[in-house]
């Protein structure tokens, strides 16, 4: 059976997370893999590994200072990257440069086809600053990836959508005054979560005013919420036609998730993922990359980031 999507999987991704009883550990991986196994759409897939990010990569996005930090502690081995909640230890700045490689495998096995459709599960981390990490964060593979995608194959207007409960802060904050990078964010209402940002009335400044929707959800929002913001979110994207789309499908948007309190079921992440992808192909020549993001009930993770790989999968004539 010929391959309809690629997957970025192995253990030089799986490594990436903190220890000690992190919400983000490093079981992740190995969870969705489980789960994606069950999957008719398992055996669909070309299955390619990361490799480690260049300087020169990591810099697309973040300040030189920035990099050399995440080098330093991850020597010194102990502290914290940040205010308190993503750790250094020994390796990090090894692992995160793997995700980031990870991200930048999937985009230019997209680019240059044929299969249009990737999906790595241990990326999308939106939360990292250009000169900062943050909330898990250590390098943010979205905006990098952006940045790769306009300097190494000419794209001009990228999609970013975001599903994860956080807000993509990174990315927003990281593109809020550039026109070409659509952002549009469905993210449990920041009065009540982390990282408090993404009201509506942040829209973008200077020449990206209106190009950047912020969809705050109300916390116990279900399946029903979801598909109404949803067509707002998809409106937008038809005004503001992108070359690409890159998806961050946090898994942390699924009811019972220990950190946050929204309550979507898999099927949102289903059907965003099906929805987008009819975008794509009228848009972008049906290239979607898609990044697994947040999600700490490993459950949750399995069945949303598996049925979001069903639709990448999925034989566009069926």
């Amino acid at each position: 059976m010929s391959a309809t999507a690629v997957l970025v999987c192995g253990p030089e991704i799986a490594s990436y997370g903190f220890p000690d009883g992190h919400p983000f550990g490093t079981s992740r991986h190995d969870a969705f893999m489980d789960e994606l196994e069950k999957s008719e759409s398992s055996g669909r897939l070309d299955r390619i590994s990361a490799r480690q990010a260049t300087r020169e990569e990591l810099e697309y996005f973040h300040t030189p200072g920035h990099v050399d930090r995440v080098a330093e502690m991850s020597r010194i081995g102990s502290g914290f990257l940040d205010l308190g909640d993503t750790p250094a230890y020994p390796g990090v700045f090894e692992n995160a440069a793997f995700v980031v490689g990870g991200t930048l495998n999937a985009l230019e096995a997209i680019m240059t086809g044929p299969v249009p459709c990737a999906f790595i599960p241990i990326g999308g981390l939106h939360h990292a600053a250009r000169d900062a990490a943050a909330g898990f964060c250590v390098f943010n593979d979205c905006g990098i990836a952006i940045e790769a995608a306009r300097r190494r194959h000419g794209l001009k207007r990228i999609a970013y959508v975001d599903i994860d409960a956080h807000h993509g802060d990174g990315v927003f904050y990281g593109f809020e005054d550039d026109p070409d990078v659509i952002f549009a964010d469905l993210h449990e209402d920041g009065r009540f979560l982390y990282p408090g940002t993404g009201s509506r009335d942040e829209i973008g400044k200077g020449a990206a005013v209106g190009k950047k929707l912020n969809v705050p959800m109300p916390p116990g929002a279900g399946d029903q919420h979801f598909l109404e913001a949803w067509d707002e979110v998809e409106s937008f994207l038809e005004d503001h036609p992108p070359e690409l789309i890159l998806l961050q499908c946090g898994a942390d948007s699924l009811g019972g998730d220990p950190i946050t309190h929204l309550a979507y079921t898999e099927e949102a992440h289903a059907h965003a993922t099906r929805r987008l992808r009819i975008l794509a192909d009228r848009h972008c020549d049906g290239r979607i990359l898609g990044m697994g993001g947040g999600g700490y009930d490993l459950n949750n993770l399995g069945r949303a980031w598996t049925r979001v790989v069903e639709e990448l999968a999925r034989d566009p004539a069926r």
